[in-house]
Parts: C-alpha cells; sequence; structure tokens
C-alpha cells in the first residue's frame, strides 16, 4: 500500500500501519518468504509487527482493515463503540474482481500462496485508494 501511495504522489497524505490480532511476531520483520516474493514485485517490506492497540488505533485511523472472517469477528470484539465497529473493513471489501471474498494466510501453501495473497492485496489495494480518493473528494466537496 505504501510503495502504491508514494507513486501516486499520496505517501505524505495518507498513514498506514501493520499490526496483528494476536502479537505473537511483535517486533519481527515479515516472513522472508513474503519479503522474498515482494522485493520480486519491487516492494521492500521495512515494518516491524506490533500486536493491535485499540485505545490507539481506533482512535488514530480511519480505517481498520482485516484479512479475514477471523481478522473481522476479533477486530468486532475490540472495537469499544459502533463508532469503533464502522471503521472495520476486510481487505477484500476494495477489491474490484471480488475473485476471493478474504486474503488467505500464504504461510502454508508454499510460493503459490504468497503470489496469490500479493495478488489479492495489490488489487484490493488499487480500490482502497480509490476509495479513499472518493473520500477525499467528498471531504472537499463538504468544505
Amino acid at each position: 500500500m505504501k510503495s502504491k501511495l508514494n507513486s501516486l504522489g499520496m505517501g505524505d497524505m495518507v498513514y498506514c500501519d501493520s499490526a496483528g490480532i494476536l502479537g505473537i511476531h511483535s517486533g519481527e520483520p515479515a516472513d522472508d518468504r513474503m519479503r522474498k516474493h515482494s522485493l520480486a514485485r519491487g516492494y521492500q517490506l521495512t515494518s516491524v509487527s506490533r500486536k493491535i492497540n485499540p485505545e490507539f488505533d481506533f482512535d488514530y485511523f480511519d480505517l481498520i482493515i482485516g484479512m479475514d472472517d477471523q481478522n473481522i469477528k476479533d477486530l468486532n470484539t475490540l472495537a469499544r463503540c459502533e463508532d469503533d465497529q464502522k471503521k472495520i473493513f476486510r481487505m477484500t471489501d476494495f477489491s474490484k474482481q471480488k475473485v476471493y471474498n478474504y486474503v488467505p494466510d500464504p504461510y502454508y501453501s508454499g510460493d503459490q500462496g504468497f503470489e496469490l495473497v500479493l495478488d489479492l492485496l495489490e488489487e484490493s489495494c488499487d480500490g482502497l485508494i480509490l476509495h479513499l480518493k472518493q473520500e477525499d473528494a467528498n471531504l472537499n466537496l463538504r468544505r
């Protein structure tokens, strides 16, 4: 997402971060295999994993995005109020192709799994950027 935003000149306009529900990989970089497959597509994954912090994240971020049904269920459990729940989306909600309705966990599916996840994320990120542009246009109209 950051790479796509930067290539469109939107890198300074949108702040995005990544967090896990359980935090079991907190402080660690992305999986070596994901970094390898991402690098082959021109993406450098430099972020370090952290556990979601509902007190901060729901206040700071406009959108909280999960990858699959379990993520969405967990995020809804962490939400403190209805306004928090309105911020929760599934990544594939932004997909135009709608081939998958979730992003599968690639860790047990070999190279093909990582490539599939990157395909889904690239396409969904494109849709998310369109969503952000539409939201920005709507805000500008209301100003």
